[in-house]
């Protein structure tokens, strides 16, 4: 019986990923790439001598994109000593720690969001379908909490009475996305004049050129160019928003509109399911940028750190 390759290895670790939900696509092309290095040097197993040297040598890499390699390689080792113990673990910090610290959202109020709609309804082509598709586009994610991708997939038949069927989005997760009856009844105006629309398939939005959805890269420049235009972003900076960022100031808003009684955990597992976040972990990112609930945490340990004290409550 021939004896494993190092690509029969990651085929299967890939394998167990992708079955647990992740995409593992630039993880995959890693493993991939390090199982050819290690194959031209006949090696059956695992060495970490191997990972830190085929990690180490590549020029004009920089160390976060090295680090992060590593530990790629570090947690498909881990899986494959768990089989074999001859199969070496490379160090995860041997090139100094992961520091992959997620920057804070750009969040974007009711009233910036108010501006960025309207401003859709003046883009070209005026008098077609294209300006209600970016208004009710934006509008959408903006109170649900889609991402782009997400909503540029809807179809006809993604519309119940129940709500909304996000399929096949991130993770391969699909779900369901309840509707305020504000949301339907503005769904329900941009039906009546998109089914009127003669196009190639039944995708909610389309452009009036195409008849088909726009790309998401070709959406965001859209809803920059709208943002710059309106105030909410300034013209050629690096960062600002993008339509993620309506994802972003829903999920903030949610969390800001607890009230005193709810109990918060509940929520972010409840928010956190809505989103089709796969680990409640990144819905606690949110809290972030959520300064209402910080101030409060503050206050409430400022209280409890005077009772301590036998201070003052003021």
């Amino acid at each position: 019986m021939t004896a494993a390759t190092m690509t029969d290895h990651v085929t299967r670790f890939v394998a167990m990923k992708q079955k647990l939900g992740y995409r593992f696509t630039k993880n995959e092309r890693i493993l991939r790439n390090f199982a050819r290095f290690a194959e031209e040097r006949n090696e059956k197993f695992v060495h970490s001598g191997t990972v830190l040297e085929w990690v180490s040598d590549a020029p004009g890499v920089s160390r976060p994109v090295r680090v992060r390699k590593l530990h790629t390689l570090n947690a498909f080792a881990r899986w494959m000593h768990a089989e074999d113990t001859r199969h070496e673990v490379p160090p995860p910090d041997a090139l100094g720690p992961l520091c992959e610290r997620r920057p804070p959202p750009c969040l974007v109020t009711a009233e910036e969001i108010g501006k960025l709609l309207a401003a859709t309804l003046r883009t070209e082509p005026a008098g077609t379908l294209t300006p209600l598709t970016w208004h009710y586009l934006f509008g959408l994610i903006a109170v649900t909490g889609l991402r782009i991708s997400e909503a540029l997939a809807l179809t006809f038949d993604d519309i119940t009475p129940d709500g909304l069927i996000v399929r096949g989005a991130k993770f391969g997760k699909s779900r369901m996305v309840a509707l305020h009856p504000t949301t339907r009844d503005a769904l329900n105006r941009y039906l009546r004049v998109r089914r009127k629309a003669k196009t190639p398939d039944a995708h909610l939005f389309v452009l009036a050129s195409t008849g088909r959805p726009p790309g998401r890269k070709f959406a965001a420049r859209v809803f920059r160019r709208l943002a710059e235009r309106t105030g909410i972003r300034e013209p050629g900076a690096a960062r600002g928003p993008t339509p993620h960022s309506l994802r972003h100031s829903f999920a903030v808003r949610s969390i800001e509109s607890l009230g005193p009684d709810a109990n918060p955990g509940r929520h972010m597992l409840a928010l956190a399911t809505y989103l089709g976040h796969t680990e409640v972990s990144d819905t606690y990112w949110y809290l972030e940028a959520t300064p209402v609930l910080l101030r409060g945490i503050a206050e409430a340990m400022e209280q409890a750190h005077a009772v301590h004290r036998g201070g003052s409550h003021d």
